[in-house]
Formats: structure tokens, C-alpha cells, sequence
């Protein structure tokens, strides 16, 4: 967390040193920007982070652990693909949810496949925007194309995290 913060200050810092050489006016044009971005957010985020504290605290980690758990093999891929394809909201929902999830004793496999379906198929966007925008026709080619690959990435990246676990990164 801490080298995280420390890069995106550095970034932060750069990007307003860049801006305040071109012209100072950009500089605190982007600092408005900014805060009218956080203050859009910030109740989304507060939300998000009360909902994955409560979740938490609602979820029987036994269950979990049976549904998502380490050795929820290939079920356990299926239903994070599931249950990632069908969850609304953007990455201010999902990472905290994710977080509590991995924290009450989800596995990689699931949880990666979670994410890559919420990213790849996520079907709240496919009604409201690809298949209205872009046709029934080409919605079905590009799920029908995307649907297993959640899965494999899951499973790739369970593996992954089994053969490397010993090293430090």
C-alpha cells in the first residue's frame, strides 16, 4: 500500500510540475478537475467500503470457502465466472467486494475468474450498451468468444499462484 501511494504521489507530483510549467492556470485547473472528480466518488466509494465491511461480517467463511475456497476447483472457477458476469457497478464496488472475498478465504482461481468476467462479459453492459449500440448479431460472436475464457485465466492464474507462492515478488 505504502509503495502504491508513493507512486501514484510521484506521478501526481510530476503531472503538476509538467502542468505548471506549460502555464499555472493548468495547474490549478487540474486541481479543480481533480477534487470535483473525488467529491463525484467519494460517496460511492464510502458506500462501497461499508458494503464490503458488512459483507464480511455476513459471509460464513466455511461457505465461502466451499463455494470460492481454494479447493473449489473447477465449480468453484464456474461460479466466480457467474457470479463476476452478473455483477453491476464499477471497479469502486468490485475491489473492496473482491478484497473481502479473498480475505474470508476465496481463492485466486475464482476470484481472478470473478474479475475477468466482470471485465470481459458483464451482462448489465451488454443490455444496456453493446447490444443496443452494436447489434445482437456482434454481442453474441464476442460473448460466445469471451464466455470461457474467465475460466481459463482463473485456472491459469490459480496455478500460478500455487507454483510461485514460495518466491517473493
Amino acid at each position: 500500500m505504502k509503495g502504491t501511494f508513493a507512486f501514484i504521489l510521484i506521478l501526481c507530483l510530476t503531472a503538476t510540475f509538467i502542468a505548471f510549467k506549460k502555464d499555472p492556470q493548468l495547474a490549478h485547473d487540474g486541481l479543480i478537475q481533480g477534487l470535483k472528480m473525488l467529491w463525484k466518488i467519494l460517496p460511492i466509494l464510502v458506500l462501497a467500503f461499508i458494503l464490503a465491511g458488512m459483507m464480511e461480517k455476513i459471509i460464513p467463511r466455511d461457505f465461502l470457502a466451499q463455494l470460492l475456497g481454494w479447493d473449489s476447483g473447477l465449480r468453484g472457477l464456474f461460479l466466480g465466472t457467474l457470479a463476476g458476469s452478473i455483477m453491476p457497478g464499477g471497479p469502486f464496488i468490485l475491489f473492496p467486494m473482491m478484497a473481502v472475498l479473498m480475505k474470508a478465504g476465496a481463492g485466486i482461481g475464482p476470484l481472478v475468474a470473478f474479475l475477468s468476467s466482470w471485465a470481459l462479459i458483464g451482462f448489465h453492459r451488454v443490455i444496456i450498451y453493446e447490444a443496443p449500440i452494436m447489434g445482437w448479431k456482434f454481442t453474441l460472436c464476442r460473448l460466445g468468444a469471451s464466455l470461457i475464457f474467465p475460466v481459463i485465466i482463473g485456472y491459469l492464474s490459480d496455478w500460478m499462484w500455487r507454483t510461485y507462492s514460495s518466491y517473493q515478488v
